[in-house]
């Protein structure tokens, strides 16, 4: 265990822990949580990945071997490191396994009332030094850590996607966050082989106040006519040396995501830069929330995928 030494008031020393973490639990079997459990198996932890559905579990388990098995054919892992990685993942849809756990991660959907309703279920069955945290993209980790009991060992770890190749991750203290927490959760980052940005807890954080506003303006230069979804991606690969265009790049994240972060920034900042172009909006409405549902600003059931714009 890592030890602290931090002065207090009178003068003297006060001993103050990083928690050790050696057993994670993932909530989500999403593109983001297989991708955290990836990375967390082959940084040598025990991993609990946990999915309300047995199929999202069994699709994510053969997700990560896929991977991890282009890394081995990469060379930049071993088969031995793919075979040790995946004996440390369980899979499970009770809470009570996560029992054990040193730190869990929610990857759910970008819904504050999601993510709300998984931690009343969550934290009755976690042991009291359990630190926790969210992959959320945008919304604010004081309000989030205030709706468990547990708000100074709350903290946001943002993962960027897809996770085992990114080596991004913010860490965002929300107004609660103690001190050991913090530095356990920077020093798990790091035990992952990411670089870490910290964060302040103001909406959509760092990455995502500067990327998706820069989305929604592509968004709305489409919506405006002034170029074509191929103009504009075109435009900002070769023009900004950018390696995907912005609506391209819309639809590898999710619509349904980027609408979710553009409405935490409308309403967190009261500022109409921020607000959602109207056609972003439509194409949510209409389900065309991009690769994952095979439409959005390109239509994926065709090769090469052809602008619906």
């Amino acid at each position: 265990m890592n030890v602290e030494v931090k002065p207090t008031p009178a003068g003297s020393t006060l001993l103050a822990e990083t928690p050790e973490i050696a057993r994670v639990g993932v909530i989500g079997a999403g593109q983001m949580g297989n991708g955290i459990t990836h990375v967390c198996a082959l940084a040598g932890l025990s991993v609990t990945m946990l999915d309300v559905k047995a199929n999202a579990l069994e699709r994510a388990v053969a997700t990560i071997d896929r991977n991890m098995e282009r890394q081995v054919n990469r060379k930049l892992i071993s088969e031995d490191d793919r075979l040790d990685a995946l004996s440390r993942i369980r899979t499970s849809m009770d809470y009570a396994d996560l029992g054990e756990a040193d730190f869990v991660i929610e990857a759910a959907t970008e819904k504050e009332e999601v993510k709300r309703a998984i931690y009343q279920q969550l934290t009755p069955n976690l042991k009291p030094s359990c630190m926790l945290a969210s992959n959320t993209s945008s919304i604010s980790i004081t309000r989030l850590g205030a709706a468990t009991d547990r708000p100074e060992k709350f903290i946001g770890m943002h993962f960027m996607n897809p996770v085992p190749v990114m080596k991004l991750v913010e860490i965002i203290r929300g107004i609660a966050t103690d001190e050991p927490t913090f530095q356990a959760v920077r020093a798990l980052g790091e035990k992952l082989g990411k670089s870490t940005a910290v964060a302040e807890d103001f909406p959509a954080f760092i990455v995502n106040r500067i990327l998706v506003p820069m989305i929604n303006e592509a968004v709305y230069a489409l919506y405006e006519g002034v170029g074509s979804v191929s103009g504009i991606d075109t435009s900002m690969r070769l023009g900004a040396n950018h390696p995907m265009g912005p609506l391209e790049l819309a639809d590898f994240i999710g619509l349904d995501t980027c609408l979710s972060i553009m409405q935490v920034l409308y309403e967190g900042l009261s500022d109409s830069k921020y607000r959602p172009c109207p056609l972003l909006v439509k194409y949510v409405e209409a389900g065309w929330l991009g690769r994952k549902a095979k439409r959005g600003f390109y239509d994926y059931t065709v090769t090469p995928p052809r602008p619906t714009r």
